[in-house]
């Protein structure tokens, strides 16, 4: 199961993705918000986080103004990766290199083809692992406070 949710800025697109999620019959859970009024985002992406760190979710999406906002609330829950992304590539290989289990996205940035297409990829790409896994544990290291720099 997906997560998604946006603040106000977001959701316009989270609609539309929500609409694409329907047509593949891909289940998700909306998390919010859920009218074009003005909302605080830090709340969304806290609950959208902790929905795939309980394992009730898979993956997640969320939409902002930017997307960049929403990210950075999302990454301070502990387990969580989550992308800023503007591209499809960028959405490409934020999974096949940093195992991001969220997609975030600017509703004022990203037209809806692209994001569509760019959650496309993210649902569809798995992680590489190898020399990634690596870099992911460093990652998650700094969030534990255990990493130790070379």
């Amino acid at each position: 199961m997906i997560a998604i949710g946006a603040d106000h800025g977001g959701y316009e697109l989270k609609e539309e993705i929500k609409k694409y999620l329907d047509g593949k019959g891909i289940e998700y859970k909306d998390y919010g918000t859920y009218s074009p009024e003005s909302v605080d985002y830090a709340a969304i992406a806290y609950k959208v986080g902790t929905a795939i760190t309980s394992g009730e979710c898979e993956r997640g999406i969320l939409c902002c103004g930017t997307g960049i906002g929403i990210s950075m609330a999302a990454n301070k829950v502990k387990g969580i990766r989550a992308a800023c992304c503007s591209d499809y590539f960028s959405a490409k290989f934020t999974r096949l290199h940093n195992d991001a289990n969220i997609l975030c996205m600017g509703g004022r940035v990203v037209g809806a083809g692209l994001a569509l297409e760019m959650v496309e990829v993210f649902l569809n790409t798995g992680f590489e692992g190898g020399r990634h896994q690596r870099r992911v544990d460093q990652i998650m290291a700094i969030q534990d406070g255990t990493f130790e720099a070379e």
